[in-house]
Order: C-alpha cells, then sequence, then structure tokens
C-alpha cells in the first residue's frame, strides 16, 4: 500500500496503543477536559513518555485541543476534544457495535453507557 494513502495514514495513527483509549477518556464523563494528570490516571500502564507522545499526535492532527492556564505560578494544561475528534467517536462507536455483532459479546458493553467505555 502506498505510504501516501489516507486509509494507510489513519491506520497508523489509530493504530497506535493507546490512541483510542486517550480519545474515550477525553469523551467519558461530564468534564469533556481534562489535565494530563487525570489523563495518566485513569489509564493505568501508560508512560509518561507515551501519553506525551499521543497527545502530541493527536494535537498535530486535530483530534484534540490544549488549552494551556498560565495565569497561576502552577501552569495548567487541559485535553479537550475538537469537533473532529467528536466526529471520531461515531467511528468508535461503529467498531464497538461490529466488535459486539461478531467478535466480543460482552453483555456489559451492550449497555447503552458503557462504563468502560462510555459509549
Amino acid at each position: 500500500m502506498d505510504a501516501n494513502c489516507s486509509i494507510n495514514k489513519t491506520a497508523d495513527l489509530i493504530g497506535k496503543r493507546w490512541t483510542i483509549l486517550i480519545i474515550l477518556e477525553l469523551y467519558k464523563g461530564k468534564n469533556l477536559k481534562k489535565r494530563y494528570s487525570e489523563l495518566k490516571k485513569k489509564l493505568p500502564g501508560i508512560t509518561a513518555k507515551i501519553l506525551s507522545l499521543r497527545l502530541k499526535e493527536l494535537e498535530k492532527y486535530k483530534l484534540i485541543s490544549k488549552k494551556i492556564d498560565s495565569k497561576n505560578f502552577q501552569i495548567k494544561s487541559e485535553y479537550s476534544l475538537t469537533k473532529e475528534g467528536l466526529e471520531f467517536i461515531k467511528v468508535i462507536e461503529s467498531i464497538k457495535q461490529w466488535s459486539l455483532n461478531n467478535c466480543f459479546k460482552n453483555p456489559n458493553c451492550k449497555k447503552t453507557d458503557c462504563k468502560n467505555c462510555g459509549l
């Protein structure tokens, strides 16, 4: 496959470990803005280096935005999904539905508001 193919590039981005889980964490809950430390806590096993790298990649491709609050001594960064990131949630929902129909028939995931993925 051609390296410039949009499918190839998209598969490379979303196929990286933690990418989809980071997007889901930003989507979950009532507060759609999350700090780095919150994401790190909610994703056990992710290293600081990988989390930083994935956040930069997602920001580069405009799936998330980063807001820096430097009013106080301790600078705070908050991450949230962009319009494009919210559109990508629909893709993840489709993947989940396909998975439930064909591969992983987990009854807990059939609930509309799954506590694990938030979908």
